[in-house]
């Protein structure tokens, strides 16, 4: 074995790649087959620029519901690098990614993969020898030439499609839906949540003979103030319907979205464990509140407009008493000034972050610029996230509420922090109400 600590091989993997992302399947493909990976039961793949990770946390709470063993990869990871990985609703151990590190390194020979790539095949090759009974992989870019696209998925779901990651997929929506399309298979299932999607995506679905089901077209949703009801097809095509469904933490759009796609799993689901999953299902760093000294405090990973605009939707549905603050970091290659136009009405102060030791943040003073082109007052310089956060905290009262986001780094940070305040327990994270992964 290399290392003995995932520690190291986590610091080893990030380097040992000339590129931090180098999209296709060629050399991830070769290592599966050397490692003789063959998934034998069912898999859905969730592609999209948001509600990725929404969609695969319902689908596993459903599923977990109705005593289905289940297996889901996901990334980024917030905390730990374990909660990419979760079979069972428990993290693999530390032990258990060694030996799958330990067994893709060996299988690789002179092929080189990717930190993503790497943690791909550690998914699969732990999925392989778990009993699962079905598998939930979520795209890291893209999905046509993202590693988890090695596996034929019998149900690929597209959550949504905006624009982000241009410099790997495109700059505009027709040419991202064909990369996100990707994950799309000859004559299986393929669901569609995006409400307007690209005619790229519905083309290539027809090119290549997917069973494509888009929203408002083959399943829609309707919300009332505590409930809302699914309308949609079963695998027979038949119509089917769900009244007085729970409002879930999710948005309703990927909710729906997933219910469909469950339909024309080989899997038995009752109305049951729906509605079980739909009470339980929660996502952290996704619209999470966290009370701190009667301070509603929320944090998002919210970083592109389309996100933000979802959080804002958000914050507008569940005002508070008091006034409205917020922390905000970001990745320089983001559509900053756009995001920051969302939200700049949304709160009477800014305080300001530095990710340090993180080359791809954007500064704080760059961002202050553009908070001043548009505007906008109120504008801190706050160091840290722990220390904007600390600071925001001091100034607010019991009603007030302070808005983490930016980026999966501003929140991660946040959630550090707030654990050693004792607001969050960063040990693991919350995926359904009671139930701590």
């Amino acid at each position: 074995m290399r290392f003995t600590t995932l520690e190291e091989w986590l610091q080893w993997l990030e380097c040992q790649h000339p590129r931090a992302i180098d999209l296709g399947l060629e050399r991830v493909s070769v290592v599966a087959k050397a490692l003789n990976i063959a998934l034998a039961m069912p898999v859905i793949t969730v592609a999209g620029t948001n509600g990725k990770g929404s969609c695969v946390a319902l689908c596993s709470a459903i599923l977990g519901a109705e005593g289905y063993r289940v297996g889901t990869y996901t990334s980024p990871h917030l905390v730990h690098y374990n909660e990419r990985i979760v079979i069972a609703g428990r993290y693999v151990s530390d032990d258990e990614l060694l030996a799958a590190f330990s067994a893709i390194d060996e299988a690789r020979g002179a092929t080189s993969l990717t930190y993503f790539e790497f943690g791909t095949l550690a998914a699969l090759w732990l999925f392989q020898r778990a009993e699962l009974d079905v598998v939930i992989l979520e795209v890291g870019l893209g999905g046509r030439l993202d590693a988890v696209n090695i596996v034929d998925a019998d149900i690929a779901i597209v959550s949504s499609i905006a624009i982000d990651h241009e410099a790997w997929l495109g700059r505009d929506r027709e040419v991202i839906g064909r990369e996100k399309a990707g994950v799309f298979r000859q004559g299986r299932i393929a669901v569609v949540g995006d409400v307007n999607p690209p005619q790229s995506v519905l083309s290539y679905g027809r090119d290549i003979g997917a069973i494509v089901l888009c929203r408002d077209c083959d399943f829609s949703y309707s919300e009332s103030t505590s409930q809302w009801d699914w309308q949609g097809v079963d695998a027979q095509g038949d119509k089917l319907e769900y009244h007085g469904l729970p409002l879930p933490s999710v948005l309703l759009d990927n909710a729906a979205t997933v219910l469909q796609a469950l339909q024309y799993l080989d899997l038995n689901v009752s109305d049951a464990a729906v509605r079980s999953g739909l009470s339980l299902v929660e996502l952290s760093g996704r619209c999470q509140h966290i009370a701190v000294d009667g301070v509603d405090i929320v944090l998002d990973v919210a970083h592109n407009p389309a996100a933000v605009v979802t959080l804002r939707q958000h914050l507008q549905q569940y005002p508070v008493s008091g006034r409205s603050r917020c922390v905000f970091a970001v990745m320089a290659d983001k559509a900053i000034a756009e995001m920051l136009s969302i939200l700049q009405p949304s709160f009477e102060n800014w305080w300001l972050a530095d990710l340090d030791g993180n080359s791809r943040a954007a500064g704080a003073s760059d961002v202050a610029g553009m908070l001043m082109a548009q505007q906008v007052s109120g504008v801190e310089y706050g160091g840290s996230v722990a220390a904007s956060i600390q600071q925001a905290i001091a100034q607010s009262a019991s009603g007030d509420r302070v808005v983490v986001f930016g980026s999966f780094f501003t929140v991660a940070e946040a959630m550090l922090f707030l654990s050693e305040r004792g607001g969050v327990d960063v040990s693991s994270v919350i995926t359904a109400k009671g139930n701590t992964l």
